[in-house]
């Protein structure tokens, strides 16, 4: 994998937790808010943390869909869980949220468990495919022989 490739995951990784964690600080600041009332719903997004939370997760986005242009998503989804680890992180130390020991168990868990995924392909590979209609020509050469 080349080093472009990992800064995009990377990428995933910060965009998302960022802006969660910009969302969260916003919302907070913000107070309930509901649906049916469309101007508190305006007066959320019009406020800073919460609008560049949502500026840093259309970024989430735009590497997500990157990333998943030139690999599975079974390699892609846990790669950018280590999310989960930096989300923790600035939940605990940044925004002063408790995060529980058992908490802290399903990190290290989904941390593992990235290990194990950072381990194979990024890619499946499949063989190339052949039109309909259209006979291998191996199998051409077997009938060929055949027929003699």
């Amino acid at each position: 994998m080349t080093f472009r490739k990992y800064l995009i995951l990377a990428g995933v990784t910060i965009f998302a937790s960022t802006g969660d964690a910009m969302l969260s600080h916003g919302m907070k600041q913000t107070g309930s808010i509901s649906i049916h009332q469309l101007p508190s719903v305006i007066f959320a997004v019009l406020n800073p943390w919460v609008a560049f939370g949502i500026l840093l997760l259309l970024a989430f986005f735009a590497t997500y869909t990157t990333a998943l242009s030139w690999a599975d998503l079974t390699y892609v989804l846990p790669a950018t869980s280590l999310g989960y680890v930096l989300l923790a992180l600035v939940a605990r130390f940044i925004l002063h949220e408790h995060v529980s020991p058992l908490r802290w168990l399903g990190i290290a868990l989904i941390t593992g468990g990235v290990g194990f995924v950072a381990g194979g392909p990024a890619l499946t590979t499949h063989p190339p495919a052949v039109p309909i209609g259209h006979k291998p020509e191996a199998s051409n050469a077997a009938v060929s022989g055949a027929r003699l």
